[in-house]
């Protein structure tokens, strides 16, 4: 599940548990940052989708050490996105025979890591 282009590693998380929204607004806040501050960040962060941040950000940073070589501590986030992914559609039964939909929503995941210029 990674992909490299030019001087950049990039690490996908699919399937994701969450909206796409709530995942976009952590990653607003670690774009263009290094990765050693971007980690310290979503430690502290009391947002549920900074777990699954993490991990696609270690596997993005393990993917630029292990196929390009370069050191972790040089590294800055290039790029960071989310898309929608499936939605998995739920009945909540409700009064007088009526049933609500419920939607559990997913998202795909995308960071990019390149070295500081």
């Amino acid at each position: 599940m990674a992909n490299t282009t030019a001087n950049q590693a990039l690490a996908h998380g699919r399937y994701i548990r969450g909206s796409a929204s709530k995942v976009r607004r952590v990653l607003d806040q670690i774009r263009g940052r290094s990765y050693r501050d971007a980690l310290i960040m979503l430690e502290f962060m009391p947002y549920r989708s900074t777990g699954p941040i993490t991990k696609v950000l270690r596997s993005a940073v393990a993917n630029a050490e292990h196929n390009l070589g370069l050191d972790p501590a040089t590294l800055v986030i290039s790029q960071a996105w989310a898309d929608m992914g499936p939605v998995m559609k739920r009945y909540r039964p409700r009064a007088q025979g009526r049933a609500y939909t419920i939607q559990k929503k997913t998202c795909h995941i995308s960071i990019a890591v390149a070295p500081a210029t």
